[in-house]
């Protein structure tokens, strides 16, 4: 009777610590999938960045037409989209934006020991 609880509870935590994850992860691949529109910048399981020009009901499911280059249109089956990609703020421009709007100006490196002051002459080496 204890090893049968001992079972049972194993397989309970196994449930928890693998399965309910993993279902959570295809719920929403399905939900990403289905709010894929035209327009929208995709990832291929394949490793192709492409925009999504058009959303085609076939036989096979839907598919999609990519754009991978200027002119160069493939069909692409839905599920093969690993994600789609969001374009991502310029860090550059935030950061500089940053420290000079905190009076930095820009550079920090001011009280630092300058760049090789440590290191000896390449003639002094051995």
């Amino acid at each position: 009777m204890g090893s049968l609880i001992i079972i049972v509870a194993l397989f309970a935590l196994l449930w928890v610590l693998m399965i309910r994850p993993q279902r959570a992860k295809q719920q929403q691949q399905q939900r990403m999938l289905s709010t894929i529109e035209p327009g929208d910048e995709i990832l291929t399981v394949g490793g192709i960045y492409g925009i999504v020009q058009e959303l085609e009901d076939g036989e096979d499911g839907d598919d999609l037409i990519v754009e991978i280059a200027e002119g160069i249109h493939v069909r692409v089956a839905r599920r093969a989209v690993a994600t789609v990609v969001h374009p991502e703020p310029d860090d550059d421009e935030a950061d500089e934006d940053a420290g000079l709007a905190e009076g930095g100006g820009g550079d920090d490196d001011a009280d630092a020991e300058p760049q090789g002051a440590g290191t000896p002459p390449p003639s002094e080496r051995s």
